[in-house]
């Protein structure tokens, strides 16, 4: 199997191939991620001893792999300043053997023609039952980061920057796609951090993922799609911008190891989360993500993949986009809500080259295109790696916040089940047989001024199902926070 990791510095997708020596499988991951485009020139490596701590190697080993992609013309160095990708030249490919000197610089992909064109995880809020009447003293809902976190400076040099150096038509009508430096951006960033096959010409910017579902659903129901294989259980909004559209949500039943692939015979499409099952947790198993891909190649299906927290992980090694393995045959969706704020309506969706067209005129009909202004602020912020200091700092900051969940929860209410906790933003909390269910906790927590969300919500077919809540750990504003615990305790706690 091989072995991901993420760099230091920026965040770095990559795979090690344990068969063979660790500078040997070091340059081979390297020498890809640079031919296929996901490292593109100039960008900054990891420095020798960072990444040498990163691995568990010596620091002699990348010393060692860096030299020889240097002499193979992959990367440049120079003294005093960062190791970088070399920039394009015009005289070849380099050699992709080891020990060969390259001729020239890597050639970049051929990137897709451009045409003009003729909250909960991505979305906002579903103001279900949950939503606690009275007032809300503490607030464990599950779908929101914690907005006292935002990087307003880093936004406002953005900002400025992108006000004092953007012509005119930045503030006119612009392709329904985005805004290209947008695209251009988010086009690295994917292929770096998450293993997307991304092109700017395939992608287009969305006024958030719930819109990003509605304009597939729509172009799904105009090409003969009639139902759509959901999650179950699963985000309940999702299901009612799918129906919506006119098509039915088909359940597609959960598990430990993620959604079940043996889809529903008249399902034209399905949408998964895979990194991280919501509400969950799972991650989808490796035989699940090569089944669903090889469903949308037999059957001409469509896999929608909902990334909405992919950036969030703390005890496992990142996971990969199932789009990356098939990307004539999966959307790539995901959205600034998590690691920034919702209210931004920033959100993406990396298509098959056959649904670019038609997904931007339905964009195009909807709202004519995202606010530029964001657009071009976010685009400053992941070329500048802002965006990477700001997510890995609140990777750490959400992780602490786990750590002191789970240990709460183990002190105070034992009796309860904590699930879905490597990764993400929300905690699957299961209730005990026997005990208090969900109704009886939620009015308990509605006397503690406590919202919280009730597991009942996300299912279409409550029948059998467990008793559980779903707690988001990212909401509350850090001062907050361990007040909003111990009303979670509080409410938790009965006596056998």
């Amino acid at each position: 199997m091989a072995e991901e990791w993420t760099g230091p510095g920026v965040d770095l997708h990559l795979e090690l191939d344990p068969s063979g020596g660790r500078r040997d499988a070091l340059e081979r991951a390297l020498r890809d991620a640079v031919r296929s485009g996901r490292l593109g020139p100039g960008a900054v490596v990891p420095s020798t001893r960072a990444l040498a701590a990163q691995l568990g190697v010596s620091r002699g080993t990348v010393t060692a792999a860096y030299d020889q992609l240097i002499a193979e013309g992959y990367l440049t160095a120079r003294q005093g300043a960062a190791t970088r990708v070399a920039e394009i030249r015009s005289t070849g490919l380099p050699s992709a053997e080891p020990g060969k000197p390259a001729p020239g610089g890597p050639v970049p992909r051929k990137p897709v023609p451009e045409k003009p064109s003729p909250a909960p995880p991505g979305g906002p809020v579903w103001a279900g039952s949950w939503a606690t009447a009275g007032t809300v003293a503490h607030d464990l809902r599950p779908g929101r980061p914690d907005l006292g976190t935002f990087p307003a400076s880093a936004w406002l040099r953005s900002t400025r920057r992108v006000l004092t150096t953007a012509g005119p038509e930045a503030h006119a009508l612009s392709d329904p796609r985005g805004r290209p430096e947008l695209r251009d951006a988010l086009a690295g960033y994917l292929r770096r951090v998450r293993g997307v096959d991304a092109d700017p010409g395939r992608i287009v910017i969305t006024s958030g993922y719930a819109q990003g579902l509605g304009l597939l659903a729509r172009v799904l129901g105009d090409a003969g799609t009639s139902a759509v294989a959901m999650e179950e259980p699963g985000h309940p909004y999702h299901r009612m911008i799918v129906a919506r559209a006119g098509l039915r949500a088909a359940p597609l039943p959960v598990d430990g190891l993620g959604a079940r692939t043996d889809l529903p015979v008249d399902a034209g499409a399905v949408v998964l989360t895979p990194a991280h099952q919501y509400p969950s947790g799972a991650t989808l198993a490796p035989d699940r993500r090569r089944a669903a891909a090889a469903w949308a190649r037999d059957t001409g299906g469509l896999v929608v993949e909902d990334d909405y927290d992919g950036e969030f992980r703390y005890d496992r090694q990142p996971v990969g986009s199932l789009q990356g393995t098939a990307p004539g045959h999966v959307v790539y969706a995901g959205t600034a809500s998590k690691t920034l704020a919702p209210a931004l309506r920033l959100a993406w969706l990396v298509l098959p080259a056959a649904l670019v067209e038609p997904v931007a005129e339905a964009k195009r009909l909807a709202d004519a295109h995202t606010p530029s202004l964001g657009q071009l602020v976010l685009a400053d912020l992941i070329t500048g790696h802002a965006y990477d200091r700001h997510v890995r700092a609140a990777r750490l900051r959400y992780r602490r916040r786990r750590d002191e969940l789970v240990g709460a929860l183990r002190r105070w209410a034992p009796h309860v089940r904590v699930l879905g906790v490597a990764a993400g933003l929300h905690a699957l909390v299961l209730l005990p047989d026997g005990g208090p269910g969900e109704d009886e906790i939620m009015a308990r927590a509605a006397a503690r001024g406590l919202a919280l969300q009730p597991l009942g919500e996300f299912w279409q077919r409550p029948d059998g199902r467990p008793q559980g809540l779903v707690v988001g750990y990212s909401t509350p504003l850090r001062s907050g926070y361990h007040a909003a615990l111990d009303a979670l305790c509080s409410v938790l706690r009965y006596k056998a």
